[in-house]
């Protein structure tokens, strides 16, 4: 009896503890399944991604200078055409005492932009020259170790702006010049008299290069300033790209460009020549305005095939180092007026207060909380907090 007895009293106890066991199982939480990943070292880079298109460096737009009937144009798109080639003929008409003034006033503004032009190349001539010596100046120090690399690098691309800004003013002077002379072919209408012939306007070239597109192609009476053809270089093209206003003031002249989505297997690399001066208004797909501002780049690699008009991918790049402590963006998140993250410790979640620094879409790099190859939980759930279980998965 007294051995029945116990046996009944051990089941007892095992069924008791069998219950409080599963009770506690049940009421004790599964692990959390979560994303992992490690804080790392190696390069950032951080980017403002827009889509431009190519251009040519230097366009020249062919007008009429005078009321008159163009005849039809020759030239098709693409042709090559060399600097003073006739490109279109106009048939000037009888003018009036009002239009005979305005012809006298187009070569009057016609002289003003020629010197104007000649006065921006005198002041493009002179920077080029400073910044040359200031290159050379720059280049002496950093063999001596005296200027750090940097300030090298910076003086380096000034010298290359400079350059192109000397260019492009050149190619306004012959713009200028080309111009008085499309202005000065209108005084042809004013030497006839009434019941003269009056002689065929020619218009030429100002450059050697290629026709980009004609504008006006059929035979017909045109307005002075019509626009009739344009020219340009297309082996020589730049890279236009219209960023909003809060990115253009992170920008630089000399910011490193990456072109991607041109058509090609691999990036052209570009540079930052000019972030203009002025903005504009833009409605964007959503029907919003904004401001935008235009960046213009200049190709470091050979553009291959590509055009005038083409569109590309613009990656330029604000800021960028080879080596840094880095983390997925997605694991970095507000709370108060600082940053934190949860940070894995055998399996448990622990929050973390990090200090930040430079980001991209994907990285960010890490000041100060944090130690390379400490796994953090990307993405945290409602369910994180600290302490908590947590399962890899």
């Amino acid at each position: 009896m007294e051995s029945r007895r116990i046996r009944r009293l051990a089941l007892i106890i095992l069924v008791v503890l069998g219950i409080v066991g599963f009770v506690v199982y049940a009421w004790i939480p599964s692990p959390v399944p979560v994303e992992i990943s490690r804080v790392v070292r190696g390069p950032l880079r951080v980017m403002i991604d827009q889509q431009g298109e190519t251009r040519a460096h230097d366009r020249f737009i062919v007008s009429s200078p005078i009321l008159g009937r163009l005849l039809r144009v020759q030239l098709d798109d693409g042709d090559a055409v060399r600097k003073g080639a006739i490109v279109a003929r106009i048939e000037p008409v009888p003018l009036t005492q009002r239009e005979r003034e305005e012809i006298h006033a187009r070569v009057e503004a016609a002289e003003a932009a020629l010197r104007q032009a000649k006065s921006r190349e005198a002041r493009a001539r002179e920077d080029a020259a400073q910044a040359r010596r200031e290159r050379d100046r720059a280049e002496r120090l950093a063999k001596g170790g005296v200027l750090s690399t940097q300030l090298l690098e910076q003086a380096q691309n000034a010298d290359r702006t400079a350059s192109e800004e000397l260019h492009t003013s050149e190619y306004g002077v012959e713009v200028a010049a080309s111009d008085l002379k499309a202005a000065q072919a209108g005084l042809v209408s004013l030497d006839s008299g009434a019941g003269t012939p009056r002689p065929l306007v020619e218009l030429h070239a100002p450059i050697s290069g290629r026709v980009l597109r004609v504008l006006e192609k059929s035979e017909r009476v045109v307005p002075p300033g019509t626009s009739i053809m344009v020219l340009g270089m297309p082996e020589k093209i730049e890279v236009v790209a219209d960023v909003l206003s809060t990115d253009a003031v992170q920008i630089q002249p000399g910011d490193p460009v990456l072109l991607v989505g041109w058509g090609g297997d691999h990036p052209l690399r570009a540079r930052v020549r000019l972030v203009e001066p002025y903005g504009f208004t833009k409605v964007s797909a959503l029907g919003v305005e904004e401001q935008r501002v235009n960046v213009i780049s200049d190709f470091v690699d050979p553009p291959g095939r590509l055009g005038d008009g083409y569109r590309v991918d613009c990656e330029i790049v604000i800021w960028s180092a080879p080596d840094v402590l880095k983390a997925p963006l997605g694991s970095i998140f507000r709370r108060g007026q600082g940053w934190s993250t949860f940070a894995v410790e055998g399996d448990r979640a622990r929050i973390r207060d990090v200090q930040i620094g430079h980001r991209n879409e994907t990285e960010v790099e890490i000041l100060k909380g944090l130690t390379e190859g400490t796994e953090l939980i990307v993405y945290p759930s409602n369910e994180v907090r600290d302490g908590i279980r947590v399962r890899r998965e």
